[in-house]
């Protein structure tokens, strides 16, 4: 019987060894610094978006994402590991961005996302790299002309967790918010009629515009929304490289470049 307790004890000990074993070699990979795995892999997974055309869109017929904010990410990836280096792609939408970053699917998200106070208690940023506002989407012939046009009668359209849907209550608040899951939805909503109007930032809102004529921005931009890249927190080395990186396209002339083959006019 004593022998019997004794192996008992001992299956016990080396399960509980090989359990913190394990957890200590996860506790290892989940706090690895991302710049160092990078630099090994040589390679950077961003997340980006696949439905916000001039930023990062799915073209069909080259099967693969394009737009400003997909060659910023590969620029950048260049600048920070060589000409070699590669960019890696993973969608996200307004709402799986942040979730993806923390577990660990991408390394970064640059996803024309706001630098907001409320963001950064989850992440860190980067510098601005990209200067917007939010505007509205509305079709030719409509009656609002601005955001003041947008009262209790008037339906919005927004994307839910982006920072739209926070800022037209705001600064609309007795207007009726729909909240959709990304942009392709909410542009289909307000193409059948189920909102007057569609808001999210101008330089997106031009992009729907550009491909669909019937529909345009209306008044002025009602916010600032500076664009970073969004970066696990902890990862400091990480985002001072990327910060870095960011100054020496800017300096090289790289960015402008990559801003007037999309917005056709040299940045402001």
């Amino acid at each position: 019987m004593k022998e019997k307790l004794n192996k008992i004890s001992f299956l016990f000990l080396f399960t509980f060894l090989m359990v913190m074993l394990a957890g200590c070699q996860s506790k290892t990979v989940a706090n690895q610094e991302i710049l160092e795995k990078a630099t090994e892999s040589n390679q950077i997974t961003w997340g980006v978006k696949y439905d916000t055309k001039l930023f990062g869109s799915i073209n069909i017929e080259k099967r693969k994402v394009e737009g400003f904010d997909i060659d910023i990410a590969k620029a950048l990836t260049k600048e920070i590991l060589g000409e070699n280096a590669q960019a890696e792609f993973v969608e996200v939408t307004s709402k799986t961005r942040i979730p993806l970053l923390k577990n660990g699917n991408i390394d970064a998200i640059i996803a024309t996302m706001t630098i907001s106070e409320e963001r950064k208690k989850q992440v860190d940023f980067s510098d601005v790299y990209f200067d917007a506002g939010q505007s509205l989407l509305v079709k030719k012939g409509s009656d609002i002309k601005d955001i003041s046009d947008l009262n209790k009668n008037k339906t919005v359209l927004a994307v839910k967790g982006s920072t739209s849907t926070e800022n037209i209550r705001k600064h609309a608040p007795e207007a009726k918010v729909l909240e959709l899951e990304n942009y392709a939805e909410a542009f289909t909503a307000l193409q059948s009629g189920q909102g007057d109007a569609f808001t999210t930032d101008n330089s997106i809102l031009l992009g729907m515009s550009s491909e669909n004529p019937n529909y345009v921005l209306t008044g002025e931009k009602f916010t600032d929304e500076p664009y970073g890249i969004a970066i696990n927190k902890g990862q400091d080395k990480f985002r001072e490289t990327i910060n870095e990186a960011i100054v020496k396209i800017k300096e090289n002339g790289t960015y402008t470049k990559i801003y007037k083959k999309w917005f056709n006019e040299e940045p402001k």
